[in-house]
This record gives structure tokens, C-alpha cells and sequence, in this order.
């Protein structure tokens, strides 16, 4: 049995645009009707969503019938969670807050096995390894393995480089919300301070040969990011695309229906 390919992976080296959702609803259901939508990427957010390993396992094990990679976003840089998480079969994982370059070597270690790493060796056990139906596993599973970091923070910036430099960083995410919130934009995504602070960054991070991706609030943002370098963008998430679409859907029979908190 072979390890199957990280084609997110082999796409973001092509430097070909990548589009994506980020699945918050925790429900293997949902995350298998999007797989079917035509998204270049899904991405299962642990940080602010309510998904946990179990859950986690059971969407790429829904998606896995589908041509579709899978991302997933844990909430912190323990290594422990790093590990299982490779564990259960992820490929790719964007870790939020990377402030240094030094977090992101951290980040890389957690994800190699020694002696390049710390990453525990526990096959037999795992999903990821196939329970050792994959012979080849430790020797190949880091050509397969990807880590994007995400810079959302004054810190971050004034460390892109260093970050991008780290060998192992497949590539930045600039995370606009909370990065609107460290210079001083709380809730203001969109301000245009934030706004040039975001078109240097990713021209930053293109610059340094590393590729770049974004979290777009609109379709408009969506295509000033692809235009300015951005290799994988986010479009929104399950929960939102839910509740525009149930609007928009009593709306179109009721147009009063959001002004009097029906479609709430």
C-alpha cells in the first residue's frame, strides 16, 4: 500500500491560485456534501470551531472518497497534538500565531521523526501510517507532509522573513482578523491601514520564494490577493456559507424576514 500523495502540496509548488473552505461544523455529513462542491482545498479549524480529534478523523475519513485534499488548523503548537493529529492521517496543517522563527523550527520539529525531529515513532497505532500497511511510511511521509504558518500579528510581520527563511515552512497565511487586531483595527478587517499592510506582507512573503495565502472576507479581497501574489486563498467557512445561504433563501420568498430576526 502506498501513502497517498499531498497533491495540496504538489499544487501550492506549482504556484497555482488554490481555492478553499474552512469547515467549523464539526459534522462529517456537511464536510462530505462540500467535498462534492468543486473547492480545490477543505480545511478543518480546531482553533476557533468545535472540532477535536475525533471529529477531525471522522471528516477525512468522509472526504477521503473525494479528490480533495484536507487541511487542518489545531489550536496551538503543542507538540503532542502536532503528533496525533499527523497521526490520524493529516498532511497538512496551518498553525495560527507564529510569531518567530524560532516558534516555526519548533513547528517543523514536531513533525519530523528524529533525528530530524521529535515526532514519536507509533505506526502500528495510527491511521496516517495505515496501522504499518504503508512499509515505506517513515522514510516517505515527510516529502508528503506541508506546514503553512500563519502570521497575524505586528511581531509576525516584523519577522516574516526570518519565518519564511526556516527550512520545512511550506508557507505563510496571513490571518487578517487577528492581524486588523494587533495594529490597533479590532473588528476592521477591511480598514484600509490593514488593507496596504496586507498587499506588503504578501508581496513580502513572494519575494522570499515561499508562497503566500489569505483568509478572504469577500470576493472583491479574494481577487486583490490572487492579483497580488496569493497562491491559496480561503473564502469563507461552512457556518457562513450556511447562514448567507438560508437567508438569502427566505429572503427571496419574505424580503423582511433578516430586518425582523426570522432568519436568526
Amino acid at each position: 500500500m502506498q501513502l497517498p500523495p499531498n497533491s495540496f502540496k504538489q499544487t501550492l509548488q506549482q504556484s497555482r491560485l488554490q481555492l478553499g473552505l474552512f469547515l467549523a461544523l464539526g459534522n462529517p455529513l456537511s464536510a462530505e456534501i462540500l467535498a462534492t462542491c468543486g473547492y480545490d482545498y477543505l480545511l478543518i479549524d480546531a482553533e476557533h470551531a468545535v472540532n477535536d480529534l475525533r471529529s477531525i478523523q471522522a471528516q477525512l475519513q468522509a472526504i477521503a472518497a473525494y479528490p480533495i485534499p484536507c487541511l487542518v488548523r489545531p489550536p496551538h503548537h503543542d507538540p503532542a497534538l502536532i503528533k496525533q493529529l499527523l497521526g490520524i492521517g493529516v498532511q497538512t496543517l496551518l498553525v495560527p500565531m507564529v510569531d518567530t522563527a524560532e516558534q516555526a523550527a519548533a513547528l517543523v520539529s514536531a513533525m519530523r521523526y528524529p533525528p530530524n525531529g521529535i515526532r514519536g515513532v507509533g505506526t502500528g497505532l495510527e491511521r496516517g501510517a495505515r496501522w504499518n500497511a504503508v512499509p515505506d511510511y517513515l522514510t516517505q511521509v515527510e516529502q508528503h507532509s506541508c506546514l503553512i504558518v500563519q502570521i497575524e500579528s505586528r511581531t509576525g510581520l516584523n519577522n516574516l522573513e526570518a519565518i519564511a527563511a526556516v527550512d520545512g515552512v511550506d508557507a505563510l497565511f496571513i490571518g487578517p482578523s487577528d492581524l486588523a487586531a494587533s495594529l490597533g483595527h479590532l473588528g476592521e478587517p477591511a480598514h484600509p491601514d490593514v488593507l496596504s499592510t496586507i498587499d506588503d506582507a504578501i508581496a513580502r512573503i513572494v519575494k522570499t520564494g515561499k508562497r503566500a495565502g489569505i483568509f478572504c472576507t469577500s470576493p472583491a479581497l479574494a481577487q486583490r490577493y490572487a492579483t497580488g501574489g496569493a497562491s491559496f486563498l480561503a473564502l469563507g467557512a461552512d457556518t457562513s456559507v450556511l447562514r448567507s445561504a438560508a437567508i438569502n433563501l427566505l429572503n427571496s420568498v419574505r424580503p423582511d424576514a433578516a430586518k425582523n430576526g426570522a432568519s436568526y
